[in-house]
């Protein structure tokens, strides 16, 4: 697979970390592979922690030219000095966002398994939609996004599609050609060494 047709790869943050530690995590795989951006996905509504939280990893990912989006608060995007937000709602709120926050905001919507989902996404302004979980996983209601969804959008829509939830580096393997990117978080962070368990899963792109 060449460098154009590789997907790019969108770090997801794990609902909740340590402050002291977590920056350097992420330093060190930023550090190891290219990384396209990053999402802050604290499960907490604690607005504190989550400016303390952004301010650290803004740190480091701004340092490396790496976008840091945030998960759901699209208020504390302007605040808060971060590149845009990711929706968990699909394209409810997303063209009152896209004139809020301007043309330059990255915001992506997250459309689960639906493909009449991501297309409303899509028509509503949206930079990326994200599909999944691709793999099997006991949360949620048991239903994951089937490689024929993204070979369609890969055809049929030019918004960038994102592939997260559960991926192994079989489903790497097998996405691979469809997929822009791929949203990788929990598969790496339970690992002691999480640049290397992401290397381990792109392996097969090569």
């Amino acid at each position: 697979m060449s460098d154009a047709e590789r997907p790019q790869i969108y770090l997801i943050t794990p609902p909740d970390f340590d402050l002291e530690t977590f920056p350097l995590r992420l330093a060190a795989v930023l550090d190891s592979t290219e990384i396209a951006c990053v999402r802050l996905a604290l499960a907490t509504r604690d607005e504190d922690r989550l400016a303390r939280a952004a301010d650290a990893l803004r740190e480091v990912a701004h340092a490396r030219d790496v976008a840091l989006v945030i998960e759901r608060h699209a208020l504390l995007v302007e605040r808060l000095g971060l590149d845009g937000v990711h929706l968990t709602d699909g394209a409810r709120s997303l063209r009152k966002l896209r004139k809020d926050l301007g043309d330059d905001a990255i915001i992506g919507a997250f459309c689960g398994t639906t493909r009449h989902e991501g297309i409303a996404a899509a028509e509503a302004g949206a930079d990326y939609v994200a599909f999944g979980p691709v793999g099997e996983t006991p949360l949620g209601d048991g239903s994951h996004a089937e490689t024929e969804l993204f070979q369609w959008w890969s055809e049929m829509i030019e918004v960038p599609v994102v592939a997260e939830g559960a991926l192994s580096a079989e489903l790497v393997e097998k996405l691979g050609p469809y997929t822009d990117f791929f949203g990788l978080g929990e598969e790496i962070w339970g690992q002691p060494d999480a640049a290397s368990a992401l290397k381990a899963l792109l392996a097969p792109l090569g």
